[in-house]
């Protein structure tokens, strides 16, 4: 079973920071996973809130300040004292950590409450001018941006985000169309979901930081999980 680094290696660093995904770049796991929001001037930020309220010492909305703007902030200090002066990252700068290693980024689209229009497009030109096109999954739960991505990359991996339960995840999955079905951990023990692993669906599961949570989702045929500790999963669905 795959592991990624949810937000980085979030249970020891402040989540979505550099300081985070260096972390995860020096682990044995299959990759992370990070979110992207617009900034006012066009730029890919890294950071999963529509606000700077909760990882930052400011305030206000992602989309209402440049890059500049949101770099006078600091997103570590939060967290723990030691990491103050952390900078809110780029996703090219978070790319090139992990051009020269092994890992999968999972880029979630955070356009589920802002459109941010052109995203998808900013999104496939900055993975494009890293060549990881064949490294990426793009996941959203605004689907919509999938079809985006679909429309302009067929190429590249897409991973439906689902909060609920559907009573048919692969006929719902397949009209988007999405390659994956990334669901989080209550649901993911669910008659449905069972039944898209018998069709032989990829299912990934969000967020998981329990190692017993994890060997039974191994157990039942889950491909991958997202966790906040990957390094504590690794240990745990690794003992005999």
């Amino acid at each position: 079973m795959d592991l990624f680094a949810h937000r980085g290696v979030s249970a020891h660093y402040p989540e979505n920071t550099k300081a985070a995904f260096y972390a995860a770049s020096k682990l044995p796991i299959a990759g992370i996973e990070l979110d992207v929001h617009v900034t006012a001037d066009g730029e890919l930020v890294v950071i999963h809130d529509e606000t700077i309220d909760r990882t930052s010492n400011g305030s206000g909305y992602v989309k209402d300040f440049t890059l500049q703007q949101l770099r006078a902030y600091d997103y570590g200090s939060w967290f723990a004292a030691q990491f103050q002066g952390e900078s809110i990252p780029t996703l090219g700068e978070v790319l090139e950590i992990f051009v020269a290693t092994h890992h999968r980024i999972n880029i979630e689209l955070k356009t589920d409450v802002f459109p941010y229009e052109g995203i998808e497009a900013l999104v496939l030109k900055e993975i494009a001018t890293h060549q990881m096109t064949e490294r990426v999954i793009i996941s959203s739960f605004n689907h919509e941006s999938l079809q985006t991505v679909y429309q302009m990359a067929p190429y590249i991996e897409t991973a439906a985000l689902f909060a609920e339960v559907l009573v048919d995840f692969t006929t719902y999955t397949a009209t988007i169309p999405a390659n994956a079905i990334h669901v989080s951990l209550p649901t993911a023990f669910r008659k449905p979901i069972a039944t898209a692993l018998e069709k032989e669906a990829t299912v990934r599961v969000y967020t998981v930081n329990d190692v017993k949570y994890a060997q039974q989702l191994q157990q039942l045929g889950i491909q991958a999980l997202f966790t906040d500790d990957p390094e504590a999963i690794l240990d745990g669905i690794n003992k005999d």
